[in-house]
């Protein structure tokens, strides 16, 4: 049987999808390097090659999803014919279906053994993201949108205490109680941006 070769950039694609189903289904903790290598059917240097180990996937995997929220974030942010609260709007909408555009893949996120999987993920966001909206956010305060001094800074918190109130799935919190800290939420962010009550009720 000829062996199929195919281009690097093709083959670490391969790895990192097939690492990623096995991450959403059993979970980073239960995956083996042993797991993804028969799962994509390469062989084991094949993998070595492109990965050093399990950690090194995992940040490449990261990355990859990562990547993908900021070109759509910076595509919004530069779109010129768009206001401000239309470009915060749009980011939190493509924040939700970017990244957990499977209820699976939420839940996944939120099991312990996707814990480290989370963690990194979040790290990343607050560093490769939050840059991206503080840019939005220094045009809301050119046009009097908003008033907010040291807007990276700022942002960094708000999605700090977010992911790990609201999303990290470590509190269990029941619909109502959701609900609360969401409206929360929604003052506090106001309040540091300087914003017009209410201008954040879409969250």
């Amino acid at each position: 049987m000829k062996r199929i070769v195919k281009d690097p950039t093709t083959r670490r694609t391969e790895i990192l999808e097939a690492a990623g189903e096995l991450f959403r289904n059993q979970g980073y903790v239960h995956t083996t390097v042993d797991a993804i290598i028969q799962k994509v059917g390469v062989a084991k240097g094949t993998f070595y090659y492109y990965f050093k180990s399990k950690e090194e996937i995992l940040e490449a995997f990261v990355q990859s999803m990562v990547d993908t929220l900021y070109e759509q974030y910076k595509k919004i942010a530069d779109d010129p014919t768009l206001s401000v609260m239309e470009k915060v709007r749009q980011m939190l909408r493509s924040q939700s279906h970017g990244i957990d555009k499977q209820a699976e893949w939420m839940e996944s996120l939120h099991r312990p053994e996707n814990r480290e999987l989370h963690e990194r993920l979040n790290i990343a966001i607050i560093l490769k993201i939050a840059p991206v909206l503080a840019q939005v956010i220094e045009q809301g305060n050119k046009e009097a949108v908003f008033d907010v001094e040291n807007a990276l800074e700022t942002v960094q918190f708000l999605l700090a205490g977010s992911q790990f109130l609201l999303e990290s799935g470590i509190f269990q919190w029941d619909q109502d109680e959701q609900s609360k800290r969401l409206q929360a939420m929604q003052v506090m962010i106001e309040r540091s941006l300087g914003a017009a009550p209410g201008s954040f009720s879409f969250l």
